[in-house]
């Protein structure tokens, strides 16, 4: 890997912290050669810290270590991107990341629809919502929902029409996601076990 340390008068490039898991970004530090040299070597992301002018370990006072998953150079060699999995909280003020951001899983546009369903489920008044809807009927018809739109899919599968597929399996997943609620359960619950299996 070339890394162009030399493009500043410093001798410091910028080494953007990911979590190798969620992907959120955790915070912003600086790499000299020797700091670069060290994170390979101990497998404990260390940066060039510009106030203690010295090298400097995250986590070395707090235990809060990023330990190394991989390094990734930018397209002019002079910006890391380094991947890690957190041990506790990664800035010093105690949050999870240094915008005071949780560390959580998102799933995209699923996670928005996941706070949608909550919404919902903790207003079933509304009258003119489906989903709130749902909720007031009980479990046995959110599951009963499920079941009707698997079959759907299963059927919808056996076919040449892939447009009505993937509508039932949209269909599908919606309702999973209101049952998994009805449960009192979410996505990250279902990411957690499935991350135990692998």
């Amino acid at each position: 890997m070339k890394i162009d340390f030399d493009k500043n008068s410093d001798g410091l490039i910028p080494a953007i912290i990911q979590d190798a898991t969620t992907k959120n970004v955790l915070m912003l530090g600086y790499m000299n050669q020797e700091a670069f040299d060290k994170t390979q070597e101990t497998k404990k992301v260390t940066f060039f810290s510009r106030t203690k002018k010295r090298l400097w370990t995250k986590g070395e006072e707090s235990g809060n270590f990023l330990n190394l998953v991989a390094i990734k150079n930018d397209c002019d060699n002079d910006t890391l991107l380094i991947t890690v999995n957190p041990v506790g909280p990664t800035c010093h003020k105690g949050t999870d990341t240094c915008w005071e951001e949780e560390n959580t899983s998102s799933f995209g546009f699923l996670t928005k629809l996941e706070a949608i369903i909550t919404d919902r489920k903790d207003n079933p008044e509304n009258q003119d919502s489906y989903v709130a809807s749902l909720f007031r009927k009980g479990i046995n018809k959110v599951a009963q929902k499920v079941g009707e739109e698997a079959v759907e899919v299963v059927i919808e599968a056996k076919d040449n029409d892939d447009k009505l597929f993937l509508d039932e399996s949209a269909d599908l997943l919606f309702h999973y996601l209101i049952l998994l609620q009805a449960k009192g359960f979410t996505l990250k619950d279902i990411e957690e076990v499935l991350k135990k299996r692998n």
